[in-house]
């Protein structure tokens, strides 16, 4: 797993991650916190076969943030108990010999909510998203730009082709 510094390196040097808000907050001592850009609530069923022939992807409907005051730069999501599709600021760039394993942020865990995701393959390029599961029957205030799930990067066999899927580079 790789630390604070080599992940910063990576970021400075080839670019492994992009669009973050602030790098020093955001860097944790063995990962990387994302940050939600985007919230959607799902509002059709998903389709899922072996081939991916007949894979449907639901969209979501855009939820906006509610801003207490016309000044206020960012806004609020409250969100009710379900599942929500989030939609980071940051864009990756895993490089061939990496890949990146997410968990929900602790502080999340005790808010009674949490992130499903997914493996972000060697090679992968783009925006990230996944899952964040509110569990509290009081539902969940979350903030625009919250940090809510953290990366680790784990070193791995170089591949000598990588992610090639429907996600790379926002297909």
């Amino acid at each position: 797993m790789l630390n604070k510094q080599e992940i910063k390196k990576l970021i400075e040097e080839k670019g492994l991650l992009s669009g973050y808000i602030d790098l020093d907050t955001q860097l944790t001592p063995n990962g990387f916190d994302l940050t939600c850009a985007q919230v959607y609530e799902f509002d059709a069923p998903g389709a899922l076969d072996f081939s991916n022939k007949e894979r449907k992807v639901p969209q979501g409907r855009l939820l906006l943030p509610k801003k207490a005051e016309a000044q206020d730069k960012h806004g609020w999501y409250d969100l009710p108990k379900g599942a929500y599709r989030i939609r980071t600021n940051e864009t990756c760039a895993i490089p061939l010999d990496l890949v990146a394993l997410a968990f929900p942020r602790s502080s999340l865990l005790r808010m009674g909510a949490f992130t499903e995701n997914a493996v972000w393959d060697a090679g992968f390029k783009g925006k990230s998203e996944f899952i964040l599961v509110v569990e509290n029957p009081f539902g969940l205030r979350l903030k625009e730009n919250a940090r809510i799930t953290q990366l680790v990067f784990v070193r791995a066999n170089e591949t000598l082709e990588g992610y090639q899927g429907i996600y790379q580079e926002g297909k």
